[in-house]
């Protein structure tokens, strides 16, 4: 049977069965244990009504570098761009005709909506999205244009999923869930049965292991995974916002917790080297989750000492919902997270021929930054990033901080200090001593009240004594603030902290600080 073939195990109006869990299943599509039969669920999904086998791609570039065959699931190709089309599209077809004609809805900004939108333009069902009010222009655009009715509401993604559930019970519409739900995770499990087809016939390997991949600041399923129950987080990193949930879902991580070998969590460095490699290979441009699966590939080989085992992986890439201006960050980002750049904190001597000396240790080495200002110290402070010579990186820093430690010159590597990276590169000229400064780091959200709601906030003697502020075309904004807070108030400033309800991390302590923006 090929993934092309449907078969029909049930009408449009799917019998109803005394099964609380999983009401719209017919029986024969449940296991002994009453579980869902994903296997017969997937091979007579109706996905392939609407959607195409997409193509499995080798990289050439990537597989010599990295010793190894990689393969690309291109369901970036899709016409929404993503294989949520897949899970949508078999969730709607199987609505009864009442359930039809009254409509759906649903709550996302991003790949699901399209989905959804396009599967109504394509069964004839009204359907409504709900996204928050700082939903980007574009991804308006790209469901409007589909036939959807938006409807902006709410500050963030809490308050659009209550007016979705509102308008749900309203009206009597149908709500299209994005992932936790048998029908939705069969559409989707087609491209596993795709990938299976394709993988045996061209590359063919009997011991396939299957690994998610996670970020660092969004890694609900490893968590859940090691706690043996669903964890929910405190905060989640919102770069890959296709994938940042707080909890996953009750039967995903069923699924997972019985099928998956493994979990590799990855950083926004690594993301963003994943895309630049995508583009390299395919001169396509996924949105950040849509390199998850690449990263950790990559991750996964080099953590296992796989670099050049010849052994064979496919990664599933999808979803376009890229900013032009986000690409700016992406650009910037990506040689460190290849591991091609490093970004040091060096001490010299501030004396003449300092400056020569240094650049003797990293010659011939491509200096990509260089900031510098006379502090009327004996030692002098830079800031200093450079390309690599290999793919050894950690072995070449060390060695050109070895190499600097002879000359008298202290060097430690910060390319992995965020605040260094988001923020200081750009502010370094200058600094002084600020009495009773602490330093944070925000992450605002895009809307227009978000720095006002910053700024009322703060006691009168709470003195803003340095700011940054930088758009990277997310739907987040990246704060740096300092400000003065006496030891008498700490506890009341912890207070306006927690009431905010902003992301934040305490710089304070930074050595990138202390060294760069005060004296």
């Amino acid at each position: 049977m090929t993934p092309s073939t449907t078969v029909e195990y049930a009408s449009s109006a799917p019998e109803r069965i005394p099964n609380a869990r999983y009401p719209r299943l017919p029986p024969h599509a449940l296991l002994p244990d009453g579980s869902p039969d994903y296997l017969r669920l997937i091979l007579t999904s109706k996905v392939y009504e609407i959607v195409k086998e997409t193509p499995l791609v080798y990289c050439p570039n990537l597989s010599t570098r990295l010793g190894n065959q990689i393969w690309l699931k291109r369901e970036d190709l899709q016409e929404v761009f993503s294989f949520k089309i897949r899970g949508a599209y078999n969730f709607m077809a199987s609505l009864s005709e009442e359930e039809r004609w009254k409509g759906v809805v649903t709550c996302s900004a991003g790949n699901h909506a399209q989905g959804v939108a396009l599967s109504g333009s394509r069964l004839g069902i009204p359907c409504t999205i709900v996204m928050p009010k700082a939903t980007p222009s574009i991804k308006v655009r790209n469901v409007s244009r589909l036939g959807a009715k938006v409807v902006l509401f709410g500050q963030d993604f809490d308050e659009a999923k209550a007016e979705c559930a509102r308008l749900a019970q309203a009206h009597g519409l149908v709500f299209v869930p994005p992932y936790d739900d048998p029908l939705v995770i069969a559409g989707q499990g087609t491209v596993g049965l795709e990938v299976l087809k394709q993988y045996v016939k061209r590359i063919g390997s009997p011991n396939t292991k299957v690994i998610g991949g996670e970020t660092v600041d969004g890694d609900a399923m490893e968590r859940s995974l090691q706690k043996g129950e669903r964890v929910t987080l405190s905060e989640v990193g919102l770069f890959s916002d296709g994938t940042a949930v707080k909890i996953v879902g009750e039967e995903p991580f069923r699924i997972c917790k019985e099928l998956l070998d493994g979990v590799v969590k990855v950083d926004t460095d690594e993301l963003c080297a994943a895309i630049k490699d995508i583009f390299e290979e395919t001169r396509s441009i996924t949105e950040p989750a849509g390199a998850l699966a690449l990263a950790a590939v990559k991750r996964y080989i080099v953590d296992n000492q796989l670099v050049g085992a010849e052994k064979k992986f496919v990664a599933v890439i999808s979803g376009a919902n890229m900013n032009f201006d986000r690409l700016r960050f992406v650009a910037e980002r990506a040689e460190l997270g290849e591991g091609r750049e490093a970004l040091l904190s060096v001490e010299i001597p501030e004396r003449p021929g300092s400056f020569v000396a240094l650049h003797d240790m990293i010659h011939p080495r491509a200096t990509t930054e260089f900031v510098y200002r006379y502090h009327h110290h004996e030692r002098a402070q830079i800031f200093l990033s450079f390309q690599l010579e290999t793919t050894a990186r950690t072995r070449e820093v060390s060695e050109v901080i070895a190499a600097l430690e002879h000359q008298d010159m202290k060097a430690v590597d910060i390319s992995d200090d965020e605040m260094a990276k988001t923020h200081a590169r750009y502010m370094i000229g200058g600094c002084t001593e600020v009495p009773n400064e602490r330093l944070f780091r925000f992450e605002f959200p895009e809307r227009p009240d978000a720095l006002r709601r910053f700024l009322k906030g703060l006691h009168v003697g709470w003195n803003i004594s340095l700011f940054h502020y930088r758009n990277h075309g997310a739907d987040i904004g990246k704060v740096l603030a300092g400000i003065q807070v006496p030891l008498e108030e700490r506890e009341q400033f912890e207070k306006y902290l927690q009431n905010l309800g902003y992301p934040y991390v305490e710089e304070t302590e930074n050595q990138v600080y202390k060294k760069f923006l005060r004296g």
